[in-house]
């Protein structure tokens, strides 16, 4: 299934549609202009960004809304931090265990619109092999085209407990506290394109 030909957003036509809500279609994930990254806390004042380079997927956009699915690849072992050392440690079996547990997933359930181009993905990632419900705060941030191939844009933010997902190595500190904090928070920059389009292009 392809995206629907000509413009590549639409005007709003029902109450539960975001502002400019685009065509309906299968929308591919670029991954050259997609990135999750994440953050958390460090030494107890500080923190500390990182990053997945390999993203994949697709989003089904649907009008109204409501029935619109994401659904989101990556590749664990594809962390990166800056740090080499410390890339090799959020990739062992104290972390993200990318051996044993190549792939993070994340499916949406719902898509709930709120104000202007805002709207709520309610969705299960899947880490190291657990599956927890995690919501996203997301937004459409429009279409345009590149060499005549539509793109769309969004953006979402969201949070998770690491040791939900069973990731509970920490440290004690000598002056108090630990190493590392539980809450991790993602922002996620998108860019999809119509599924089927050639791998040049991407």
């Amino acid at each position: 299934m392809t995206a629907t030909s000509g413009s590549t957003g639409s005007a709003v036509t029902s109450e539960t549609t975001p502002a400019g809500w685009p065509a309906a279609g299968v929308w591919e994930i670029d991954p050259r202009h997609t990135s999750v990254q994440f953050t958390i806390q460090h030494l107890v004042v500080a923190r500390v960004r990182g990053r997945f380079d390999t993203v994949t997927g697709s989003f089904e956009v649907t009008d109204p809304a409501e029935g619109s699915r994401l659904s989101v690849g990556i590749e664990a072992a594809g962390v990166s931090s800056g740090v080499a050392r410390r890339d090799d440690h959020l990739r062992s079996p104290d972390f993200l265990h990318a051996e044993a547990f190549p792939a993070i997933t994340y499916v949406s359930t719902a898509v709930r619109p709120g104000e202007g181009s805002a709207f709520t993905i309610e969705g299960e990632l899947t880490l190291r092999g657990v599956t927890r419900p995690v919501e996203l705060a997301a937004r459409y941030l429009g279409a345009h085209s590149d060499g005549g191939v539509p793109l769309l844009a969004f953006s979402a933010t969201g949070s998770v407990v690491r040791e939900d997902f069973g990731v509970t190595f920490n440290r004690a500190l000598e002056a108090g506290g630990l190493a590392i904090g539980s809450r991790v928070d993602i922002e996620i920059l998108l860019e999809a394109l119509p599924e089927g389009t050639p791998r040049h292009v991407l």
